[in-house]
């Protein structure tokens, strides 16, 4: 495909740029997915974990990022190497039916997403400005819409510059606590070595993963890619842009996860055995007991700006997923109308907003194989990948992952209809 006059420009402009200069301006695609590894059903899973188990599950957020690092640059690739995204290339490969099922099965995970998304970001407005929780995920899900407006009329690069800020402020609200929290760091260590305790510490093990892996933005990740760089690129400019996509992906998850872990660090530092830590709201409230109300402040905004900036994403996720399986579109703000309800619905009828942020999370888990074994298999077919098909030190790694994961998806639901968690 010939590239654009405005194409062959950048790539120019680019050119005169010095080599780091030329990584960071390509940088982008990556933190908006990095975002959705910050989301507050992340909050909930992490800080329930360090609460209650103390540092025993930090090996599942180590583990889990270092899967995300693979799954996520695996995305991006697809779509720089094809110029198609993840949902285009299954819309060819499934016939009717399947596609519709395949859609229908996305479409619940991104919802699952935005209903943790909202309710987080409902109770941050609460705990910040005692908002009564409806009244607080309409205004999310309002100040959502803004911002994929941003997206719509200005383009992706405006977008992924907001989502970059909301990014930091996440990143300090969440990690000011640790500053001055009491983290026994030998303890800290030993929680490197795989082990469970129990039923309970799987589902919340399943929760993290699902916390931490995102299903939609798998599919999401290869769109951001194509359209940011565009398509139709000579080898030298697809292997940099290829090798601009390895930074981006390892700066932005390096970020997420170090947000994730100080997270479960400052519950197990802090928040161990203090009554009412199972809850987002009996967190904050200890928080500001332990470390004051500075602290517990910047736990609040960080809790906000994450519900804010992942329903966002969620949002975009469910449109690139519908138009890449379906060919259909739909406006943004009916979207965000219908996504919006579920969570308005749990608020409303005073369900606990901490247990259905982690429940969600679970179900987003037990949603990951069905995104990260079709991209294993395209981005190992050299049929669609061509020199950039997966190695087989990658393809051995990725069916590790998927192994690992699927297995722990099938203990949660073994263990669940048993009725053991």
């Amino acid at each position: 495909m010939t590239q654009t006059l405005v194409e062959r420009n950048r790539e120019r402009a680019e050119r005169n740029r010095g080599p780091v200069r030329r990584i960071v301006t390509l940088l982008g695609p990556a933190f908006v997915a990095a975002v959705a590894y910050v989301d507050p059903g992340n909050v909930a899973a992490n800080l329930t974990a360090g609460a209650e188990h103390g540092y025993l599950l930090v090996w599942v957020l180590v583990a889990s990022n270092l899967m995300a690092v693979l799954i996520q640059y695996t995305s991006a690739k697809l779509g720089l190497v094809t110029g198609r995204s993840m949902p285009e290339l299954l819309r060819g490969r499934l016939r009717t039916r399947g596609r519709l099922a395949y859609w229908a099965q996305a479409e619940v995970v991104a919802a699952m997403t935005d209903l943790a998304e909202v309710i987080g970001g409902a109770l941050a407005l609460y705990l910040l400005f005692d908002i009564p929780l409806v009244l607080g995920g309409l205004i999310v899900g309002v100040v959502s819409l803004a911002l994929l407006m941003i997206q719509n009329r200005r383009g992706q690069r405006h977008f992924e510059f907001v989502i970059m800020g909301l990014l930091a402020i996440i990143a300090i609200g969440f990690m000011a606590g640790l500053v001055v929290s009491d983290t026994d760091w030998g303890g800290a260590a030993e929680g490197l070595i795989p082990r469970f305790d129990g039923p309970s510490t799987v589902l919340l093990a399943a929760s993290m993963l699902g916390a931490t892996v995102m299903p939609h933005v798998i599919y999401l990740h290869s769109s951001l890619a194509r359209d940011r760089h565009g398509v139709g690129h000579d080898k030298p400019r697809l292997r940099h842009l290829l090798h601009a996509t390895k930074w981006d992906v390892a700066v932005s998850l390096v970020i997420a996860g170090s947000v994730n872990i100080a997270m479960l660090l400052l519950a197990a530092g802090s928040l161990r055995g203090v009554a009412g830590t199972d809850s987002i709201e009996g967190a904050y409230d200890a928080i500001g007991t332990a470390l004051g109300p500075i602290i517990a402040g910047a736990f609040a905004v960080g809790l906000l700006a994450s519900g804010l900036a992942s329903t966002s994403v969620g949002c975009y996720a469910g449109a690139a997923i519908m138009g890449g399986l379906l060919h259909r579109r739909i406006p943004v703000w009916i979207r965000r109308s219908i996504t919006l309800i579920p969570a308005l619905v749990i608020l409303g009828v005073g369900a606990n907003p901490t247990w259905a942020l982690v429940i969600s999370q679970v179900v987003l888990s037990v949603g990951i194989p069905f995104a990260v074994i079709p991209l294993v298999r395209l981005t190992s077919d050299k049929a669609v990948m061509g020199e950039h098909a997966n190695s087989t030190t990658t393809k051995v790694i990725a069916w590790t992952v998927v192994a690992s994961i699927v297995a722990l998806n099938l203990a949660l639901l073994v263990l669940t209809f048993t009725g053991q968690v």
